[in-house]
């Protein structure tokens, strides 16, 4: 079992190996998780996806307190870098890294990037993580595309955190098709509700999973989820 803590919108953290790993850190800024106090959030590593505001507002200020690796594409890491935070490790589509949890691989995703400042934010991306414990896939901001058949045919994944809000991503309706995709039967669902342009019928979205075989977890802020290892 793997636990995942949902800080909402696209933000979330597991451990691995004694490992936290913390993903796309957008919390101060979400109405909905005014609740959480971001002081209490420990980090081994922060993974960014792209460079959104919307994921990467909290970033440096847990970067500084926790010590934590960062790791995203070359230029967020230049761009952290110039904010002060020197222990990072970038890397590009279809790059690698072991690290002691495990080995995370920067994959494709079709979207858009841009830096709060307006820095180019290059290439958006997801992550794909393998490790003795779990593997498992993040989209990050994607729309549906071609290239995730590769991941299934590829990678033996357990569960997978998928966009599933539309509007600026894929909805559940596509998110639906890529866990079919990936072959994975539990999806947690990321970049929804946060605000009105991607607020979703959740009753709709997971009976969409749930014809294709699949569960999907639409956490509230908060929730501690216990992810099974299905391979």
């Amino acid at each position: 079992m793997t636990p995942l803590t949902f800080y909402g919108h696209s933000c979330f953290s597991v451990e691995i190996a004694g490992k936290k790993i913390l993903f796309d850190p957008f919390i101060s800024p979400n109405p909905l998780a005014q609740e959480v106090d971001i002081d209490t959030i420990e980090a081994d590593y922060i993974l960014i996806s792209h460079g959104h505001e919307d994921h990467v507002a909290d970033a440096a200020e847990i970067l500084k307190r926790t010590g934590a690796m960062l790791i995203s594409n070359f230029e967020i890491v230049t761009w952290f870098g110039q904010q002060g935070i020197e222990n990072a490790h970038p890397l590009n589509h279809g790059g690698c890294v072991e690290l002691p949890f495990g080995k995370v691989k920067y994959v494709n995703a079709v979207h858009s990037s841009v830096l709060p400042d307006g820095t180019y934010g290059g290439n958006p991306g997801g992550f794909v993580i393998e490790s003795a414990q779990t593997n498992f896939y993040f989209s990050g901001d994607t729309a549906l595309t071609y290239d995730m058949k590769l991941l299934g045919e590829f990678h033996d994944l357990d569960w997978a955190v998928l966009c599933v809000g539309d509007n600026f991503t894929m909805g559940y309706a596509d998110a639906a098709i890529c866990a079919e995709w990936i072959g994975v039967k539990q999806v947690i669902g990321t970049h929804f509700d946060s605000f009105p342009y991607i607020e979703i019928d959740h009753v709709a979205a997971k009976a969409t999973f749930a014809e294709k075989g699949v569960a999907l977890y639409l956490p509230a802020v908060g929730d501690i989820l216990e992810l099974k290892t299905t391979h």
